[in-house]
Order: C-alpha cells, then sequence, then structure tokens
C-alpha cells in the first residue's frame, strides 16, 4: 500500500445493486510512493433517478447530476488513472463491482488487485466489533468534512492508512496487507476471462478439470479472492496444487449470504461428486443412537432407513456410519466412567465389565452405582448430540439479505431437506408445487441447527405451512 501506485476510491451510487443501479459520483486520491499524486473527482450523470432516500443520504441530489457527464463520457480518463494500480476503497466488493459494470457498459475491460479497508481493519483491529466507515473516522478521530461524498470518503481512507502506519509500523501494515492481497498465477489450462467474470461476492464455485470432470466445489464470502487463494505462489494446501495443475473452467453462483452458500456447496457436492471434496461426499442414510433414558434398555445405533430422523425422539448424532455411532458410544463411555455392559457395548459374561476391571466403569455392572445414577449421567453426557427434531409444522422459507446489494433469497427447508432457493414469490409458487419428499440430510441438519440455534438474529424464518401467509410474509425482491 506504501511502496505501489494505489488509488483511494469511494464511489457514490443510485442503489445498491451493481448490475441495476448506477454510480453517481466518482472521487479517488492517486498515490505514489506513499504519497498523494492528485486527486480527482466528478458528478456522474446516472442516466436515471436518484431515490429520495439516497438523497438524504449523500446530499446528491437529481437536480446536481442533471448536467454532469456520464460515465460513457469520464470512462475513458477514469480507466487511465485506476489502470495498474492496487485499488483500495472501503465494503471494496461494492465499489469494485460498481466500477466493473459501469466499464462493462461502454465496452471496457477492468481487472485490479483490489484492498478492501474493512478486511484491513478487520485484521489489524481483531478486537474491535465494528469496522464500518463511521466507526473508524471515530475511533481513530478522522476528519470527515463531508460524509457520503466520494472524494471526501477517499480522503478518509487515506487518512486511516497513514494512521496505522503511525500507530502500528509500516511492516505490520505491509504483512496484512500482503495477506489479503496474493498473487495468483494462473493454472495454464485456464482462460483469464474466467477470473474477469468472477464476482467479488458470497457464492459458491465449482473447478472443472479436461473432459469437464468435476474437480472441487467450495464457498466462500468472497469469490474470487477465495479462487484466487487456490492460485497463490505458495500452495501451501497440496489439494490446491494439484487443482491449480487440472482447473479448466470455473461455474459459479452468488447467493443473497453465507447460509444460502454453505446450502448450495453441500447440493452440488452431492449432485456433481467432485474429485477433491470429502466432507460433504453423500453417503449412506446417516445413523443416530436411539436410547430412551425412561426404559433399561441400552442405547442402539439405528439408521434413517428404519425411523424418520426428523421428527422422532429420543436420537443422538448424527453419524455417517454405524462404526461411527458406536465408536462415539465407547468414546463417551471412557471418558464419564460408564459400564461398557450396560451401554450394550459388552456382551455376555457374569460380575463386573472389563471397563471396570481397568478403571473405566464405575460398577453398575457390579452393583457399585445404581442403574438409576448411571442413567443420568449418560443422559448428561449425551445431551449435547441430541438430534433435534423438526422444530416447525411444516415446510419453513429462510428469508436471507445481502447487507451489500439488498438482494433477498429466501432457502426452503422441510424437515432437515433443502428443497432449493427462490427470489420471488412466483418461484416459490412453483417450488413448493413441484417439491418431491426427500429424506433427512445430514448436512442440510448440521447447517441449519446450528444456524437457527446461534445465528438466527440474521435471518428471517417464515412458516410456508399456512399456505394463504406467503404472499404477505415472503417479501422476496
Amino acid at each position: 500500500m506504501f511502496d505501489q501506485p494505489a488509488v483511494f476510491l469511494d464511489v457514490e451510487t443510485t442503489g445498491a445493486t451493481a448490475n441495476r443501479d448506477r454510480i453517481t459520483e466518482i472521487g479517488l486520491v492517486e498515490v505514489a510512493d506513499g504519497k498523494i499524486v492528485e486527486e480527482w473527482s466528478s458528478l456522474v450523470n446516472p442516466g436515471q433517478r436518484i431515490p429520495p432516500e439516497i438523497e438524504m443520504l449523500t446530499g446528491i441530489t437529481n437536480a446536481m447530476v442533471a448536467d454532469a457527464p456520464s460515465f460513457d463520457a469520464l470512462s475513458a480518463e477514469l480507466h487511465r488513472r485506476l489502470e495498474g494500480k492496487l485499488l483500495i476503497a472501503h465494503n471494496a466488493r461494492f465499489d469494485y463491482g460498481f466500477l466493473r459494470n459501469e466499464f462493462a457498459r461502454v465496452g471496457l475491460r477492468y481487472l485490479s488487485r483490489v484492498l478492501c479497508t474493512v478486511k484491513l481493519s478487520r485484521r489489524l483491529y481483531p478486537q474491535e466489533r465494528r469496522h464500518n466507515l463511521d466507526s473508524l473516522i471515530e475511533r481513530h478521530g478522522l476528519a470527515c468534512n463531508q460524509r457520503h461524498r466520494a472524494l471526501a470518503d477517499a480522503r478518509v481512507l487515506w487518512d486511516f492508512a497513514q494512521h496505522v502506519r503511525v500507530e502500528l509500523g509500516a511492516d505490520a501494515v505491509r504483512t496484512a496487507v500482503e495477506q489479503i492481497v496474493k498473487t495468483a498465477t494462473l493454472p495454464p489450462r485456464l482462460d483469464p476471462a474466467e477470473i474477469d467474470a468472477l464476482p467479488g461476492a458470497i457464492g459458491v464455485y465449482i473447478f472443472y478439470g479436461e473432459g469437464d470432470t468435476p474437480l472441487y466445489v467450495g464457498k466462500s464470502l468472497d469469490i474470487r479472492s477465495r479462487v484466487l487463494a487456490h492460485f497463490s505462489g505458495d500452495h501451501r494446501v497440496a489439494k490446491d496444487m494439484r487443482i491449480a495443475q487440472e482447473v479448466a473452467r470455473i461455474d459459479w453462483h452468488e447467493t443473497a449470504g453465507e447460509l444460502g452458500a454453505l446450502l448450495q456447496e453441500a447440493r452440488w457436492v452431492k449432485q456433481v461428486k467432485p474429485i477433491h471434496n470429502h466432507k460433504l461426499r453423500p453417503a449412506d442414510e446417516p445413523w443416530a443412537l436411539w436410547w430412551d433414558a425412561m426404559k433399561t434398555l441400552p442405547p442402539k445405533a439405528i439408521n434413517a432407513s428404519t425411523i424418520e430422523f426428523a421428527v422422532a425422539e429420543n436420537l443422538y448424532g448424527p453419524f455417517r456410519s454405524r462404526a461411527r455411532a458406536n465408536r462415539a458410544l465407547r468414546e463417551i463411555g471412557d471418558a464419564n466412567g460408564l459400564c461398557a455392559r450396560a451401554l450394550g457395548l459388552e456382551h455376555g459374561g457374569t460380575g463386573p465389565c472389563f471397563s471396570y476391571q481397568v478403571g473405566k466403569c464405575r460398577g453398575a455392572c457390579c452393583g457399585r452405582e445404581t442403574p438409576i445414577a448411571h442413567n443420568l449421567r449418560l443422559a448428561q453426557a449425551l445431551q449435547r448430540l441430541r438430534l433435534q427434531p423438526w422444530p416447525f409444522g411444516g415446510a419453513i422459507g429462510v428469508r436471507e439479505v445481502d447487507r451489500v446489494t439488498q438482494r433477498a433469497e429466501v432457502h426452503l427447508v422441510d424437515r432437515w431437506s433443502y428443497l432449493g432457493t427462490v427470489d420471488s414469490e412466483s418461484d416459490l409458487h412453483d417450488a413448493l408445487a413441484t417439491r418431491t419428499e426427500r429424506a433427512f440430510d445430514l448436512d442440510t441438519y448440521q447447517i441449519l441447527s446450528k444456524w437457527l440455534k446461534t445465528r438466527r438474529h440474521q435471518i428471517e424464518v417464515i412458516d410456508l405451512a399456512a399456505a394463504g401467509q406467503v404472499a404477505r410474509n415472503l417479501p422476496v425482491k
């Protein structure tokens, strides 16, 4: 950031969606050798109305841009100022996305290395919770004479860079920048245009090799950065080296948020069975331990073909095989002094079980511990594995909104089975009308149950059981 040509940039726009809204103002601070070379800014006629709420936020009115030049008229000069320089912006995905779309509309290709100052702030100050521009201004005592005006905000970013260099030292900042802006060597078989097309957005991606062989499916909060990281020169992961040697094509899909990316990643892995994915590979029916604390029977490993996991009670798991279920039960027994015979892991014999003889059992097998006390401890040990029955009356929609673009999606789930994602009310009705019954899905359960427990505030759950409520409760656009 200090020893290379760079541009600190901010854009103001008519809205948050790069492929629909337009730029209304551009401001930039050009830097070389750690010093400001030039400042430049211009209002831009967006060719569309600026909404009243945006006028209030930025102070840029329709009257102000009426006689301003169009982006087309500014594009050649702006491209010259940006070309070959590190682009530095706050929430850089937003600014970079708008620039690339505007340049593409006038027939210009724009590709740049990008440094996001939100990511830089998070890396340099991990103890802080907020990293928006207002928080940086307040926390570091930065001056801004016209907030939400492009040049003023670009100047704030330059001031922030100077502040962290003084406070933390140039070496620390340089290291953080290098970690964020990794240099990638493109695979020999991959068309550079494939990289050009990648968005700096949340979503999933898939690498294909020769003959369209699926190689790897991944998800990221920034598809472009994550894909380039696979091709970084260090290749710290052997898998990345193999992928870089084999990849010939990339496909990708943007999602509104991380939950959608996780669900789509799990679905793609099952559908295309990529060579280098293992964790989300399709498996036989999942297994669980069934145990009723009110009965004297020991826990028993059962799979989803014998009982409906989504609604059954007294299940603990899930596991990908019978062997894993029994291994987990044995580990729980050893860790908590439980009796192997009472757990159904040791059969036959009289007197103390083998676990008691080696000091791992407290004696439920020989009268030194009552069955009630043993079962109470077993219930406590199993609690963390309790399989949550489907907590809704039927299918639900999980609404997720992209915080940058405000684009919304609704993920359809029923009894821990992912049915798909829609972004309009008509698509929702079609999906519900044509859905087919699907079995309990282990990956969907693990993903969604965790979100419902720990990140419920980031999503909106819509009960789709009452069809008449759908239209009122589904503002997906």
